[in-house]
């Protein structure tokens, strides 16, 4: 139930950039303004969704839930009711808050609600929901957006909100969600070079892939020369590829080591990019390159989480709640330059941009992993003498 919910609030964030040439024409702004709206998303979610967390410790599970859903709400009922960018920009702010805060505490009720030895299987469970919505949410999207108006999706979206209050009234406990680790002990990690090495590929991985991700919609309509239902099919392969990708890279990851895994994924996500900015200009030899570009960018996802955790396993928590802060902040960032590029340049830019991020996470990712590698040999060295 947990992860049909985040399909739900999920589709509210990825939807955007299946459908963003829509927005930006009924908003009478230009597309790179529009992609604005992913980088005001991603930065609401990344700052303040913590913030409303920490700050509504006293809640219970089920009141935070609860919480989330309003937001969630109000920010569908302002999307479609209040027209000018203005007004949705606010919007987005107040649906990042929601979708952010309902993330953080499905994943908290999840490790409640599980036994001990199928916590992560239940955390695992509910992050289907985040690639549901790639896969299903923005092919969808895109589907609904092209035959009536692009609004529509979020009246669904306010309406299952509705619903899904009553279900989390019925089905979940109202269970503490204990303390929040403050901000100023997450941030001291940063002081660790590794840790924050770990961070920077993960910056420049999300950035890479961000960039090109938040304008695949004009991508694919200008240089591919897609049509709206050819695009909403290009979308759901890339969705299907995505999910393959990361239960890719967690299995390699297993089987032939991080280290391998990571850097080989990220060089096949830059060549990946770089033949789609030349080569693509056909559905034909677009999709299949899609498909490659999104598999191998979503197979980097384990290792980056499982890198920083094995950097410090006495506060995985906090690793994983500062990837979390580092991947909105590369989503908001990426919006913001090719937000820059398409104005500036042309939406064939994104492309190389991203490639290029791409290859700056590569080679930290290879140099953090031979500097680990020598300390490794090092300590075991010492310990032999």
């Amino acid at each position: 139930m947990l992860a049909l919910i985040t399909f739900m609030v999920s589709t509210s964030e990825y939807v955007i950039a299946g459908i963003l040439d829509k927005v930006a024409a009924s908003a009478n702004v230009s597309v790179s303004v529009a992609g604005q709206l992913i980088t005001i998303f991603a930065l609401a979610n990344a700052v303040g969704s913590p913030l409303v967390v920490m700050g509504t410790t006293r809640l219970n599970q089920r009141k935070l839930l609860m919480l989330s859903l309003v937001l969630m709400v109000i920010g569908c009922v302002m999307t479609f009711t209040l027209s000018g960018f203005g007004f949705l920009i606010v919007s987005r702010i107040i649906l990042a808050l929601g979708s952010g805060v309902f993330a953080i505490g499905a994943k908290t009720a999840a490790v409640n609600l599980a036994s001990p030895e199928k916590q992560a299987g239940a955390i695992g469970t509910v992050l289907l929901g985040f690639s549901a919505a790639i896969i299903i949410g923005v092919p969808i999207g895109r589907l609904i957006a092209t035959a009536y108006d692009w609004k529509l999706i979020f009246v669904g979206i306010g309406v299952l909100s509705l619903l899904a209050m009553f279900v989390i009234i019925r089905t979940i406990p109202a269970t503490n969600n204990g303390s929040a680790v403050p901000l100023g002990k997450q941030l001291s990690y940063l002081k660790n070079p590794k840790i924050l090495m770990g961070l920077g590929a993960t910056f420049f991985w999300q950035l890479g892939y961000g960039v090109m991700y938040s304008y695949i919609a004009p991508f694919l309509l200008i240089v591919t020369s897609m049509n709206g239902r050819e695009v909403s099919g290009a979308l759901f392969a890339f969705g299907i590829a995505t999910l393959i990708g990361s239960k890719f890279g967690g299995f390699m990851t297993d089987r032939i080591g991080n280290p391998r895994t990571l850097v080989s994924g990220l060089v096949v996500h830059c060549l990946a990019l770089v033949l789609l900015s030349t080569i693509a200009r056909s559905p034909l030899v677009a999709i299949p390159l899609l498909i490659l570009w999104s598999f191998s960018a979503w197979s980097s996802g384990p290792g980056m989480q499982y890198n920083l955790v094995w950097l410090a396993p006495e506060a995985s928590g906090i690793m994983l709640s500062l990837y979390g802060s580092f991947i909105q902040l590369g989503i908001a960032a990426a919006a913001g330059i090719g937000g820059i590029a398409v104005k500036s340049i042309s939406v064939l830019a994104v492309s190389w941009i991203g490639a290029a991020a791409v290859a700056i996470a590569a080679i930290i990712a290879a140099v953090s992993f031979s500097f680990n590698s020598k300390v490794a040999r090092k300590s075991f060295n010492k310990e032999i003498l």
